[in-house]
């Protein structure tokens, strides 16, 4: 158990606080010199989290806290290499090592199973955030420069390059990230929120190294930091470590970092701004790409009554299809769906609520406008059936309880909820806490005036409102890539011959220390001594339920109930397969009975904290071209509704209902939103998934249901549904595939605590008694063994680069090599020619044995062809040079960190059942994990050779028209298959 709060003699123990729902307690601490901030959450896991974090409010759009929270991870005072946290991140067991920069904060974060290992990160985290070297070729390399495009001719042109910067390029494609910034640029007129924290791409060049360092020094101090840390090392240990290792050599800051207050207005804006927008065929497909969102700034975020009424009301209006403001965007004709910005943003100094549609019509506005005003104003007066306030409370409630861990450690996403109020000053713990809270509003609700008294003060009674049209803009792109090339060629034309020469030796420098191999022994590290035994199983029993298999763990949920009908996919025709992912997306989503789907969705909130259904596809262990397919009904619910949690399931499959067409078609409407608005911040996915795509059965469907060319099918079948026939014979298909399941084997997953696993198995004995096994046959494919060349072209200012080989299952002896290879490559060349020199924001190598090939990849890159030469060269690297065993053990460390890593218990469970599900066995996966520890450079050289040949390359680039034009011969040459997309 947790040690009880003591402090360090430099801290002062402020205050403790138990949290019963959450099994810790938060301690705050202050140093007595620097004023720095400490809260220790107590608790009894061994997985450690620390994060130190800085208020950092930048003044304008040049990215300085981004391109410092880089620059500060290149080297520090005790360790003055080139690359720290990277080399680190190969050194070390860790579960998370990450930095982030958000509006108002930057932060370090990291965690670690590994006592040592914890130690290790630590010393290098404080000595990078307080004692940073920050390099003037550093800041070249990480945020911008100028080089020649031929770095040695001073007649080529200027181009900007910079890893920030080719980021920024990338994150600022995105449709949904140019709307959100546009809303705080008018939200927020005076306060650093109207800028862009992460940079514009058109400002990020303005930025100086001294602007850099000014920044670093009134930001990068002790008395403006919070520390936080999680698990079950003691508060005054890690005190011990931030005195000695940092705050000891501070005094005092003589300033204050803080955001202001926003000046409110008076009165409604109403503002316009343009995107890039490129057509696949004719410039009138721009006509209904039209944005219209409206956003409110409510109360402080610090104000803890505020904050959990903003969500209440937040969850009132769009939670789910029955909350009558998402209704109402749904279901209108003014656009296509929802805007993606829908929602409550609590992060910042002050609460922001968004709505709004997209696909509209330059008209639109005044219309989106009066839809979103009437719906509010209907809310006001008639206020929401009660019933419907609790199941709010009852989500809430699900939310604070729910241990997570499955994405980001669990410690490590209570104290990023903490952290908000934290930078403002406000009570971190009392964020924390929300049980008070909820007990005081399920009074509040009561009085059927709450809501409605809600609804005006914080949305129609507040004249702090901005209403944003985006409109799309067919010549924005080529605008602004020749102002780029205008503002190049003015920089060229003033220079003289010295400051010419200055750009080539500062490339030749940075080339240099690129290349340069530094002493990474200065650096601590684990080794495979340190590596723990493998994981034992989790314990689970197998039982009957009515007709249907079950599995059943027990687990510490915190109180809630985990569930899952898990169906085998059947054989489906040819016509009906593509459809599968549109009939799991639709299945929780319809009606159920003689109930609407608004009907169900009502009941959905009240019962559950989720329900949704997916596919889950694995290749045969024994056969990488045979295929194992699942369709999975899940849901999770606070364990007093287990019942109806179950009910609710076997209602949903038995009787969902396909015959709702202005929903059918509402939906896809809304899946081709999501999809399209996710190719920016998934473009390496997507490429690596159409270059593996002719490996094997598995990689094909991948590719033809969730890739690019998924993407595109879902495009062409939403135009064809604006035919009503087409939508008729679309809801039939999908009532096919729902009986292709209702005669399908299925079996039921069950994830409780002990206590309640009964009380489950009984009421689900009675539940699901007459629902019969079936056992029609599965899903099989014809096999893929095709070398794919293809190009996807797409509107987006990076590039995503993929290159594939076809390699051999988990169960092979050469798995594990190849494994272990992709970090070797990516520690060793790809690292540094992709990112360093290349100025991709990632690049590296995997093998995918669930597809049985090796890939590479590139990540908002701003290059193609060197890219895909850099894949080739990094073979010619492993295969010429002479390779040290350390390097080796950093690869295998890597893989045994990835392995290792913990989820929530529920996350455990799943994982587990999904292994035995698919034949994965425990002595499978530790002969697996065995061989990893085992591999040695000759391995590596050796499957390198033997499957990673330049005649069995297949290549997929996604890129854009402008690059497509200039790399066409490559692609001419190469015979590839060109897409639009």
């Amino acid at each position: 158990m947790p040690q009880a709060a003591a402090a360090h003699p430099a801290f002062t123990l402020q205050r403790t606080h138990t949290i019963a729902a959450l099994n810790l307690s938060i301690e705050e601490y202050r140093h007595k010199v620097t004023g720095a901030m400490h809260y220790h959450l107590a608790a009894d896991n061994p997985e450690n989290v620390f994060m130190v974090a800085l208020r950092t409010v930048p003044e304008d759009s040049t990215g300085v806290a981004h391109i410092l929270e880089h620059t500060a991870l290149c080297g520090s005072r005790r360790f003055p290499v080139r690359d720290p946290f990277f080399m680190m991140i190969r050194r070390s067991l860790n579960t998370f090592m990450n930095a982030l920069t958000s509006s108002d904060w930057t932060a370090y974060p990291f965690a670690s199973q590994n006592r040592k290992d914890f130690q290790n990160l630590l010393e290098v985290y404080l000595d990078a955030v307080f004692f940073s070297r920050l390099d003037p070729l550093d800041f070249a390399q990480e945020g911008h420069r100028l080089e020649f495009e031929e770095s040695n001719n001073p007649d080529s042109n200027l181009v900007f390059k910079g890893v920030v910067y080719n980021e920024m390029k990338g994150a600022m494609s995105s449709v949904p990230s140019q709307l959100w910034q546009a809303v705080c640029k008018h939200l927020f007129p005076t306060v650093t929120y109207h800028h862009n924290s992460g940079g514009e791409p058109e400002n990020i060049p303005d930025l100086t190294y001294d602007q850099l360092l000014d920044f670093y020094r009134t930001h990068y101090h002790p008395s403006n930091a919070i520390f936080m840390t999680f698990g079950d090392i003691p508060a005054a240990e890690h005190q011990a470590n931030f005195e000695s290792l940092a705050l000891n050599e501070f005094t005092p800051l003589d300033r204050e970092i803080s955001v202001p207050d926003e000046q409110r207005y008076s009165a409604p804006q109403r503002v316009h701004e343009s995107y890039p927008y490129t057509p696949e065929n004719d410039a009138s497909e721009a006509d209904n790409k039209h944005h219209v969102v409206i956003g409110w700034l409510l109360g402080a975020s610090t104000d803890l009554e505020s904050v959990f009424e903003a969500q209440l009301l937040n969850n009132v209006l769009l939670d789910n299809s029955a909350s009558p403001l998402l209704h109402a965007l749904e279901t209108s004709k003014l656009g296509n769906s929802p805007s993606p910005l829908c929602g409550l943003e609590d992060s910042m100094k002050e609460l922001v609520f968004v709505c709004g549609l997209e696909g509209c019509r330059e008209d639109a506005v005044s219309a989106v406008e009066h839809l979103v005003e009437s719906t509010l104003e209907a809310v006001a007066r008639d206020g929401v059936p009660f019933e419907q306030l609790e199941a709010m409370l009852n989500q809430l409630e699900l939310q604070q309880r729910e241990i997570s861990g499955d994405s980001y450690p669990y410690g490590l996403q209570l104290l990023l909820t903490a952290l908000s109020s934290a930078t403002h000053r406000g009570d971190p713990i009392a964020l924390l806490d929300m049980e008070p809270a909820i007990a005081a509003v399920r009074k509040k609700i009561k009085d059927p005036d709450y809501i409605k008294t809600l609804t005006r003060r914080f949305l129609l009674d507040n004249p702090h409102r901005v209403t944003l049209h985006m409109a799309p803009d067919t010549n924005l792109g080529d605008q602004r890539l020749a102002e780029e090339k205008a503002r190049l060629a003015a920089i060229k034309d003033s220079l003289d011959a010295d400051a010419r020469q200055a750009i080539i030796d500062q490339a030749a420098a940075l080339n240099e220390r690129q290349q340069s191999v530094e002493d990474e022994s200065i650096l601590p590290k684990v080794g495979l001594d340190d590596i723990a035994d493998a994981p034992d199983d989790i314990p689970f029993e197998s039982t009957t339920t009515a007709q249907l298999p079950t599995t059943r763990y027990n687990r510490g949920t915190n109180g809630l109930v985990y569930q899952q009908l898990v169906s085998r996919v059947p054989q489906l025709p040819d016509n009906l397969l593509p459809l599968l992912p549109y009939y799991t997306s639709a299945l929780t989503e319809v009606g159920i009975g003689n109930l609407d789907y608004r009907q169900t969705q009502a009941q959905q909130a009240a019962v559950c904290g989720a329900i949704n259904a997916f596919n889950t596809f694995r290749s045969d262990i024994h056969d990488i071209q045979g295929i194992l397919g699942y369709s999975v009904l899940s849901s999770k619910a606070l364990q007093r509704f287990h019942t109806e949690q179950s009910q609710l399931m076997r209602d949903t499959f038995d009787s969902a209902r396909f015959d709702e067409l202005d929903r059918l078609g509402e939906l896809l409407a809304q899946q081709r939103a999501h999809a399209e608005n996710s190719i920016t911040g998934n473009g390496h996915a997507y490429a690596m998934q159409a270059a593996s795509s002719g490996l094997c059965a598995l990689a094909n469907l991948n590719h033809r249901l969730s890739g690019l060319a998924g993407l595109q099918a879902l495009k062409r079948r939403h135009d064809a549904l604006q035919e009503p026939q087409a939508l008729k014979d679309y809801a039939d298909q999908l009532q096919q595939i729902h009986s292709h399941f209702q005669a399908a084997e299925k079996q039921l997953l069950v994830i409780a605590e002990e206590e309640v696993q009964q009380s489950i198995q009984q009421a689900n004995q009675t539940i699901w008694q007459d629902c019969s096994n079936g056992s029609t046959s599965p899903l099989t494919l014809p096999g893929q063994h095709t070398a794919v060349q293809q190009c996807w072209i797409t509107a987006a200012d990076v590039n995503f680069c993929a290159k594939a080989y076809a390699t051999v299952p988990l169960t092979h002896p050469d798995a594990a090599a190849l494994t272990v290879l992709g970090g070797f490559l990516r520690n060793g060349f790809l690292h540094r020619a992709i990112r360093e020199q290349g100025g991709a924001y990632g690049g590296g190598a995997s093998q995918d044995s669930t597809i049985a090939a090796f890939r590479f990849y590139s990540y908002r890159d701003p290059r193609t062809l060197g890219t895909l030469d850099d894949f080739d060269r990094s073979i010619d690297w492993l295969m010429e040079n002479q390779h040290t065993a350390e390097q080796l053990e950093q690869a295998i460390l890597g893989v045994i960190s990835s392995l290792d890593k913990p989820g929530s218990p529920a996350g455990e469970a799943k994982r587990d059942f999904q292994n035995r599900l698919f034949g994965r066995t425990k002595e499978m996966r530790d002969t697996y994990r065995h061989r990893l520890v085992e591999v040695t450079i000759e391995d590596l050289k050796r499957v390198a050779s033997t499957y990673l040949t330049p005649d069995k390359a297949s290549v997929a680039v996604l890129t854009n028209q402008n690059r497509f034009d200039q790399d066409k011969s490559f692609y001419e040459k190469s015979g590839a298959e060109i897409f639009k997309i």
